[in-house]
């Protein structure tokens, strides 16, 4: 599995996301690329430890035995239901949230799985390093591909 702590998936993703503009069109979802964009940054926040949502019911309930969705190699799947805090519905500006997403993987990687979050996912609960690196990757990959980059 694809690790964003490993800087040839960090230079990966950086690419990609380099090859989106403004008039990129979702395959999928209801989200622009630059509300796609803002989204990843403030999942990037939660990874980060810059944002803590809270934890729902059913996290709580079903989170740990869902856990390896988030990590494994199976894709994540099409309009999936996320994380309400980071649930992206207003307008933004591009630039700005393609260079703000850039700048905290780049952050991220740069800091490495020791500087990783240890308060819960708002859904999955405790994660490991190498589990949000890997997580990270997929969600990235994920939002990528729904812009067919």
């Amino acid at each position: 599995m694809n690790n964003i702590f490993e800087i040839t998936y960090t230079d990966e993703i950086l690419n990609r996301i380099e090859n989106l503009n403004v008039n990129s069109q979702p395959k999928w979802g209801k989200m622009d690329v630059s509300q796609m964009l803002a989204h990843c940054s403030s999942f990037q926040d939660i990874a980060m430890g810059y944002s803590f949502p809270p934890r729902g019911w059913l996290g709580l309930l079903v989170g740990r035995f869902a856990k390896p969705i988030f990590y494994n190699d199976k894709p994540l799947d099409h309009n999936m239901s996320t994380i309400p805090t980071i649930l992206i519905t207003c307008k933004r500006d591009f630039g700005i949230e393609r260079e703000k997403l850039k700048q905290k993987i780049i952050i991220f990687q740069k800091n490495g799985p020791e500087a990783c979050t240890d308060h819960p996912h708002p859904f999955f609960g405790k994660l490991i390093s190498e589990q949000w690196g890997k997580g990270i990757y997929k969600h990235l990959d994920h939002h990528l591909k729904q812009f067919d980059v």
